[in-house]
């Protein structure tokens, strides 16, 4: 009896669970505002807990996701009851499903590292966070357009507020720059809006979808032009060469949490494109069928030479860190434009990995600095006539390996924080340059296949591989090797060239998220045949969107209970 209670509250509660990662984080940060300052205690177990409690959610909304026959039963929620497209309209499926994983992975790693230090250098922090969260769960859920410039907007309004958190000149600069690059993308995303709207009539995605292929084509010139000010606006925040000279300046002035929780938001745009990009101009969109297709792919490539060839000057963890995300984001953007089922399936997979990485990165940065600070910044260089492992004949010596104190280096014990600073550098290395065996290979490897064999292994015979697809292919290769280089550089200064630094002195909260992060790279790679079953199957639907507009559109209001209906006289019969 008890069971069967249980399952008929869990199927009453279930389809409303869509709402829970919007409402979750809103309800927090409302309670958190009524709290002094000086209640920090509660509110980083409120932040925590509801972090936590989201990352839950996020992963039950997964399960949910993957079973079949979701879209017309969890998939689709209307939080005013009223039907597409006059209402608003939430949509769960396997991609949306997926990013919220991410963010509340993410979310949850850079919370827990935020309580050690940082979330004691500003006031507010934790209500931003969760308004942070909430507008990025919103823009993953939406299903139209307008309310996707309300979580935008919801979503850049906490950021302003995370990035100026901690103060002092260097935050301040760059998040005036932020701020205005952000507030005219913003301008576009609104005039990119109201043009569609102008000519389709419409802003629910699934609605545009549908009438894509019969507008006008009078108005076809004026739809494209629509669509090509609404993909700046998104292409903006995915950090797209050259809209994307405010990025590593802002995301290495902000904190380490709060830079973390950033490479997120380059993809959101990547998102946003992905989403209406295949939503909007699939083959089904007649004489608008992949349109902006080739500028993607192009776009994509220069973000990615322009992101390695960053890393490759950079000097300082944090640009590194920062061009690190804008060669993820061009890579993502190139494989995109391509427009086939297998590459999709490979570039998200490369989403996971490259941004859990990315986030792990910020986090090292924070702690790296720190313990280079503590001590000398560089080894000096002085001039000895003496070389070092020889003796005074030049000959090689035998059975040893002093350092400059002319101390024995074999044996000598490695300080467990050094330890675990330098195999996540090494780990965070492997994800960002691609190499095996983790994620970054894997989706590299999947997308170069892809490339190769767009049909599959089998009918793809005489397949000849375009100019853009070599491109790409090389650059997937070139850029590797060349963060691999940079990040190789920066670990041979901060681990193996430092010289008079005490040990570094961690806290459980600031390994912890890292080792959270680099777990999930590990989870990716020994679950990768999944995870890629996964993709593949997101990818399928997203380039085959009848289905998602099907259920979106036949989605109907929840009729009223039985003697709730009002009659005659206003009063329920």
């Amino acid at each position: 009896m008890t069971g069967e209670l249980t399952a008929h509250v869990t199927a009453l509660l279930m389809p409303h669970l869509i709402l829970a990662p919007i409402a979750l984080p809103l309800l927090t940060a409302g309670l958190m505002l009524l709290l002094r300052e000086e209640r920090q205690r509660t509110k980083v177990a409120m932040n925590v807990g509801s972090t936590f409690l989201g990352l839950v959610i996020a992963v039950l909304l997964l399960v949910q996701a993957k079973q079949p026959g979701v879209q017309t039963s969890l998939g689709v929620y209307l939080p005013g009851n009223w039907p597409a497209p006059f209402g608003i309209v939430l949509a769960l499926d396997r991609l949306s499903a997926m990013m919220l994983v991410l963010a509340s992975t993410v979310a949850l790693a850079t919370v827990l590292f935020s309580v050690a230090r940082w979330h004691k250098a500003g006031v507010h922090f934790h209500p931003l966070f969760q308004f942070q969260l909430m507008g990025l769960a919103g823009a993953f859920l939406t299903a139209d357009l307008f309310n996707l410039f309300v979580f935008f907007e919801i979503m850049l309004a906490a950021s302003y507020g995370l990035l100026l958190h901690g103060s002092g000149r260097p935050r301040v600069s760059a998040g005036l720059h932020y701020i205005a690059i952000n507030l005219a993308a913003s301008s576009l995303f609104l005039i990119g809006v109201s043009m569609l709207y102008g000519i389709t009539g419409t802003l629910n995605m699934a609605d545009l979808a549908r009438g894509i292929a019969g507008i006008d084509p009078s108005d076809r010139g004026l739809l494209h032009a629509a669509a090509g000010i609404l993909a700046v606006a998104f292409l903006i925040k995915a950090a797209v060469w050259p809209l994307n000279f405010w990025l590593v300046p802002a995301y290495s002035a902000a904190t380490a949490p709060v830079g973390a929780l950033f490479a997120l938001m380059t993809k959101v745009g990547v998102y946003s494109i992905l989403r209406l990009w295949t939503l909007m101009f699939s083959s089904d969109a007649g004489d608008s069928a992949q349109f902006g297709s080739q500028w993607l792919i192009g776009a994509g490539l220069v973000t990615m030479a322009f992101g390695a060839v960053g890393m490759l000057g950079s000097q300082r963890l944090g640009h590194l860190a920062g061009y690190a995300a804008i060669l993820s984001s061009g890579t993502l953007l190139a494989a995109l434009g391509f427009g086939q089922t297998l590459l999709t399936a490979g570039l998200l997979y490369y989403l996971l990995g490259s941004t859990l990485a990315v986030s792990a990165l910020f986090l090292l940065t924070d702690l790296i600095d720190r313990w280079r600070n503590d001590g000398s910044n560089l080894a000096p260089y002085e001039q000895t006539d003496d070389a070092p492992f020889l003796t005074p004949d030049l000959v090689p010596a035998q059975g040893l390996n002093l350092d400059d104190k002319e101390e024995v280096l074999i044996g000598r014990v490695i300080p467990a924080a050094v330890a675990f600073l330098g195999l996540a550098f090494m780990a965070c290395t492997l994800v960002i340059a691609g190499l095996p065996p983790l994620p970054g290979f894997v989706g590299k490897f999947a997308m170069i296949h892809a490339l190769l064999n767009p049909l599959g292994l089998g009918p793809s015979g005489g397949f000849v591989l375009g100019s853009a697809g070599w491109a790409l292919l090389a650059l997937m290769v070139g850029t590797g090797l060349l963060a691999l280089i940079a990040l190789t550089r920066a670990g041979i200064r901060h681990f193996w060239a430092s010289h008079g630094r005490a040990s570094p002195k961690l806290l459980v909260l600031e390994g912890l998220p890292i080792a959270l992060l680099l777990t999930g790279c590990a989870l990716l790679t020994w679950q990768a045949g999944a995870v890629m079953r996964y993709t593949q199957a997101t990818a399928d639907a997203l380039h085959a969107p009848s289905t998602y507009v099907q259920a979106v559109m036949s989605a109907r209001p929840v009729p009223n209970p039985p003697g709730t209906a009002p009659g005659a006289n206003g009063r329920p019969q």
